[in-house]
């Protein structure tokens, strides 16, 4: 059974970073794109970021420029790099597989705000 587990979120300032990490468990991580998505309050989740099994990455159009994926095969973990915060990318940020699995984690929240 997939398990994910986001954290790394937190309050940041506009024009701040964080960095979100997502330990993965329970399938052939290795094998899987793996995504990183979001949810702010009264929207629809969307998807951010993807990066493929070998390390191609592709980003939506909100965070291109500034956000950044990474992952580490041998340790079943994928980051995103949040640069140049804006108040709309105030969210709950989840990882997953790309298409998802029906598996989500607690996700973890990001706030940006002065």
């Amino acid at each position: 059974q997939v398990q994910l587990v986001e954290s790394g979120g937190g309050l940041a300032q506009p024009g701040g970073s964080l960095r979100l990490s997502c330990a993965a468990s329970g399938y052939r991580f290795s094998a899987y794109t793996m995504g990183w998505y979001r949810q702010a309050p009264g929207k629809q989740r969307e998807l951010v970021a993807t990066i493929s099994s070998g390390g191609t990455t592709n980003y939506a159009d909100a965070g291109k420029g500034r956000f950044t994926i990474s992952r580490d095969n041998a340790k079943n973990t994928v980051w995103l790099q949040l640069n140049s915060l804006k108040p709309e990318d105030t969210a709950v940020y989840y990882c997953n597989l790309l298409p998802p699995d029906r598996n989500w984690g607690q996700g973890t929240q990001v706030t940006v705000s002065s």
